[in-house]
């Protein structure tokens, strides 16, 4: 790989200090003071949203995750090691922190950490000086938080995301320490094993990854065995793949239009163990035992698409992008599982295009902001609404549905492309390689 082809026109990495003096017409906007006034203006709308009690958007905090802190606070459970637990282990840190000023101030301290983790991935991504694409990205993902409303704060994905974006810009500049944060975010939620993947399939120096993972994921796991979990430490995997249809899994769409429109045999319903909100019908059975391994089957074609890009010389800028974004959507769209906070994971794949190349991903961005909208109507203001399948919510929540497909086929045409004949390696930007890349697992 050149050593120009993952630098990107204005690095947010602080090492590499040489930016240009901000010009153009809205040069104000990358200016830190008015990025940071943007963050905090952000933040506290959401926070003020999620602590306002409209929809009961910190129910899972509230009701859930402080009910996890307790009991493990004072001995009763386990989670993990004597119980069977629905995440990975490490999500426990989250929520035993956020009890760290008691039980009353529970929901407001996870807003707090939420809120200082995303200020930790914001630094990184803008940097003291932050370039266009920088600024852009990081404009953009205001936006978006913005956009998809206080559930972008008030779940346990919220504390992946910024790992994840953290990890990836990392991946240029301290590429060990990149690729141990991005397998710390899969020990508190599997989603960001998907980062992971891309990089094994897009980086020739996939070895240096999977034994970042593996490490990391032994040192885990060892602990665990020392406190006596057994193979309880992976009850995440079958809580996972014992679920049923939710309600907002795009597969749940036959099922919540049926209802809508007055046809009998379906039934919205909370399920007690797992916490959610789940469709039965005639074929939801049939659904439940597809939707896994056609799950595998699709994880497989995407790798697939981005294996035969690689082997036929797609450059490692052009091709983890796309192929993380990719990943990310199949594991959203063909998954019988599907909740609002799922959105949420797009955030650091389209910052990543966005850092690399914003010409080439401001469309895929803009959808991403349209469909983070439609979340927010969807919930948490309106989900009584699609829990009665009135329906003027389940168009909504169709929409958002099919805006995640289209984004997915969008990626997987641009896998295609990078592996046809005459696409060529390329670099997508030109500029002065980023520091330290000459030691990054990103360098071919």
């Amino acid at each position: 790989m050149n050593v120009q082809q993952w630098s990107v026109p204005e690095t947010p990495i602080p090492a590499a200090a040489s930016v240009a003096p901000p010009t153009g017409r809205l040069w104000f906007l990358r200016r830190p003071l008015v990025l940071w006034g943007g963050f905090v203006l952000v933040h506290a709308v959401l926070i003020g949203l999620n602590l306002s009690g409209i929809g009961w958007p910190l129910g899972d905090v509230e009701r859930v995750y402080l009910g996890w802190a307790e009991g493990t606070v004072s001995g009763a459970v386990r989670l993990g090691i004597d119980t069977d637990f629905v995440y990975p282990i490490l999500a426990l840190a989250p929520i035993l922190a956020s009890l760290a000023f008691g039980a009353p101030m529970y929901a407001l301290t996870w807003l707090g950490l939420v809120t200082v983790l995303n200020g930790v991935a914001f630094g990184v991504l803008t940097g003291r000086r932050p370039g266009r694409a920088a600024a852009g990205a990081a404009w953009w993902w205001l936006g978006f938080l913005l956009l998809l409303g206080p559930v972008g704060l008030a779940r346990i994905d919220s504390v992946t995301v910024p790992l994840v974006i953290m990890g990836l810009l990392w991946l240029r500049t301290r590429p060990f320490w990149g690729a141990v944060l991005l397998s710390v975010a899969t020990w508190v939620k599997v989603w960001p094993v998907a980062a992971i993947i891309a990089l094994v399939v897009a980086s020739k120096r996939r070895w240096q990854v999977l034994a970042a993972f593996a490490g990391t994921s032994a040192l885990i796991i060892v602990v665990a065995l020392t406190q006596g979990s057994g193979l309880t430490i992976l009850s995440f995997v079958t809580e996972q793949t014992d679920r049923g249809i939710q309600i907002e899994a795009p597969v749940a769409g036959w099922w919540l239009w049926q209802s809508a429109l007055g046809i009998p045999g379906t039934l919205v319903y909370y399920d007690q163990q797992i916490l959610t909100y789940q469709v039965i019908g005639t074929g939801t059975e049939l659904a439940i035992a597809v939707m896994t391994p056609l799950l595998v089957l699709c994880v497989a074609a995407v790798l697939a698409l981005g294996w035969r890009a690689q082997r036929r010389g797609a450059s490692v800028d052009r091709l983890f992008p796309p192929l993380l974004l990719a990943l990310v959507l199949t594991l959203i769209v063909v998954n019988k599982v599907g909740s609002p906070q799922f959105m949420t994971w797009l955030a650091a794949p389209l910052i990543l295009g966005l850092v690399s190349s914003p010409r080439s991903w401001w469309r895929p961005a803009l959808v991403a902001l349209v469909m983070a909208a439609l979340t927010q109507v969807v919930y948490p203001y309106f989900y009584d609404g699609l829990l009665a399948t009135t329906p003027a919510m389940v168009l909504i929540l169709t929409a958002r549905n099919l805006l995640e497909v289209v984004l997915l086929v969008w990626m997987a045409v641009r896998l295609w492309r990078l592996g046809s004949p005459g696409a060529g390696p390329g670099v997508l930007t030109q500029a002065a390689p980023a520091a330290g890349l000459h030691r990054s697992i990103l360098k071919e």
